[in-house]
Parts: structure tokens; C-alpha cells; sequence
């Protein structure tokens, strides 16, 4: 099940946002974070997109107060962001840092508790995440016993306690089913339209497509693109000629780069001008077509188009730095 994010949700809590400006981090040599900045508005996904080591983490670190940077700021509702405000943000890290031997119920209640949270608060809190996140029957066992996708939900949980204002989600889908991406979308879902602003990191690019309003692609620690999901596709020189023909049947066209898994379904990527007639129609001189459509590029074309370049200046779709 998808999620989708209405434009009501950004307008309505347009003066609450998280403002990261001009992040940047060095570690000796190497230039982990080359000024970055980002927006992410409550009741707005914003998906954090980058090849592994591009800065990804280094940055929803230093958003967590988890780093320290050599220059940059970080607010909340135009605010530098304190412990008092940190502890409004849910953090779920890629790597889990969880007590193995721990039995869930009471790490999650040991973590509430450390946020500052009374024992019967903390609690509750645990008991109605359990249940949400189908948990319950868990309660009582180890951390370290539970398969990778239920380690998972509990580190989830670990970033809900709190009913945070801000979500800071590392690769949250990694090792689930997509029974269990469903149910994480629905409560992501919920969250959102409660008012919370969602900066999520994933390599799942079809899913960040589907619940990702806009999008911030980073490269070797600087941003290259950003935007809404749908003007970064309508504003890339290219699109998308699909063809599925009845049989196997061999096709190459100079019209552009083709691609094919099984030899009837085929992906032609032409320039944003070229006729898709002229392509179909070549096509049908070679066999049965029974499909065909002409889009744009998928985010995740966009995505490796920006990222497989050397040097690319930011990119600002829409006319909104974002």
C-alpha cells in the first residue's frame, strides 16, 4: 500500500520545519559533507537519496546531534536544536544498536525512560507500539531471538516512544516483507498527516518514489539534485518508450538505448523530443506489439543519471530551494 501525502499537510505546517544549511564535515583528507542543505516541512516525506558513503548518514547524524560539524546550522521552527528539542526528533539508524540480550517490552520501556519519560508513561507508550507493530506476543523475548525484520520493527518503535515532531528514518524498510513495508507505510501514513516531517533514507528507490514527495540526491558529500518526485521526472531530457511484444522478438532501434530482461518487454530511452509514434511503429514492423506507453524517466533513472556524472552543479526544480 502506498502512501500518499497530501499538499494540505505542507501547507498547513509550512512555519514548522526542520532547516539544515550548509552542512560540512571533514575527517583529515576526506570532505565527508560539502555544504548541504536541506528542508523538510511537517507533514512532508523528504526522501535522502545517494550512493553508499555519499554523506547520507553523516548528515542525519549531525540533524540528530550525534556529530559535530566544522561549519553549518541545524533548526527546528528557526531555532538551533537543543536536548529539549532533540528529544521532540525519533531517530531509527541503519545499524542497530539495540542490547541483544534484552528482552523487547523492557528495552523499549528502558529507552522511553531515558527520554525523560515517567515508568507508567513509558510503559504505555512501549504497550501501544507493541500492539501497532504486531509485537505483543514478543514482549517477553530477547532482542537477539528475533528474526532481522522484527529486530527491525523494535528499532522503529525505539523512534516512535515519543510521538516525535521530526522522524530521521536510515533505511527503515531494510529486511522486511512487504507485508511488513505495508504495515510501515500505513503508520508512516498516520504520522504524516498527524503533522510529523519525515526525512527518510532509502535504497529502495520504487518505494521512495511512491512515498516520497520530493527528493534530495547526494553525491561525494554535496547535493546534486533536488525537487519534487514528479517536476524532477517531467524536467529530465529524456523519456521512456515501453514496447511488449506477443513473443520473443529480437529489436534494436537507433532511436535510443534499449533495454530488455526476457526479450519482449522493451524500454527505449529517447530524448524528451523524439515522436514515440515513430518508435512504436518500428516496433510493430518487427512483430506483434500488444502494449506500449511513453513516460517519463523512473526516479530511479533520475537518480543514477545524477549521481554517475563528475561534477554537477545543484539543481533547484520548481523554482523552491528546498
Amino acid at each position: 500500500m502506498g502512501l500518499v501525502v497530501g499538499v494540505w499537510c505542507r501547507h498547513r505546517y509550512r512555519a514548522r520545519m526542520l532547516q539544515v544549511d550548509g552542512l560540512t564535515k571533514r575527517y583529515g583528507e576526506l570532505l565527508a559533507l560539502d555544504d548541504v542543505s536541506l528542508t523538510v516541512r511537517r507533514g512532508e516525506i523528504v526522501g535522502f537519496l545517494g550512493p553508499n558513503g555519499a554523506g547520507k548518514t553523516t548528515t542525519m547524524r549531525a540533524i540528530m546531534q550525534l556529530v559535530a560539524m566544522d561549519r553549518g546550522t541545524v533548526t527546528w521552527d528557526g531555532r538551533p536544536v537543543d536536548l529539549a528539542t532533540r528529544r521532540r526528533f525519533g531517530y531509527m539508524p541503519a545499524e542497530r544498536g539495540m542490547y541483544a540480550r534484552m528482552r523487547v517490552r523492557d528495552h523499549l520501556v528502558y529507552y522511553g525512560r531515558l527520554s525523560g519519560r515517567s515508568a507508567s508513561t513509558a510503559a504505555a507508550s512501549t504497550d501501544r507500539w507493541l500492539e501497532r507493530l504486531g509485537l505483543t506476543g514478543r514482549a517477553d523475548d530477547e532482542i537477539q531471538t528475533l528474526s532481522s525484520g522484527n529486530q527491525q520493527r523494535v528499532q522503529f518503535a525505539l523512534a516512535m516512544l515519543d510521538e516525535p515532531d521530526l522522524l530521521v528514518l536510515d533505511e527503515p524498510f531494510a529486511g522486511l516483507d512487504p507485508i511488513a513495508v505495508d504495515t510501515l507505510s500505513d503508520l508512516l501514513r498516520e504520522e504524516v498527516a498527524r503533522g510529523t516531517a519525515l526525512l527518510l533514507s532509502s535504497h529502495q528507490l520504487d518505494l521512495v518514489a511512491e512515498v516520497c514527495s520530493g527528493v534530495v540526491i547526494v553525491d561525494d558529500g554535496r547535493v546534486v539534485l533536488r525537487g519534487e518526485v514528479s517536476e524532477l521526472r517531467s524536467a529530465s531530457t529524456s523519456r521512456v518508450v515501453a514496447v511488449e511484444f506477443a513473443t520473443v522478438t529480437p529489436w534494436d532501434t537507433a532511436h535510443g538505448r534499449v533495454e530488455s530482461d526476457d526479450g519482449r518487454r522493451y524500454r527505449v530511452h529517447v530524448a524528451v523530443d523524439t515522436d514515440p509514434e515513430v518508435v512504436i511503429a518500428e516496433a510493430r514492423a518487427r512483430g506483434d506489439v500488444i502494449g506500449y506507453g511513453f513516460s517519463p524517466p523512473d526516479l530511479s533513472e533520475i537518480f543514477l543519471a545524477a549521481v554517475g556524472r563528475d561534477h554537477m552543479e545543484p539543481a533547484v526544480v520548481g523554482g523552491e530551494v528546498r
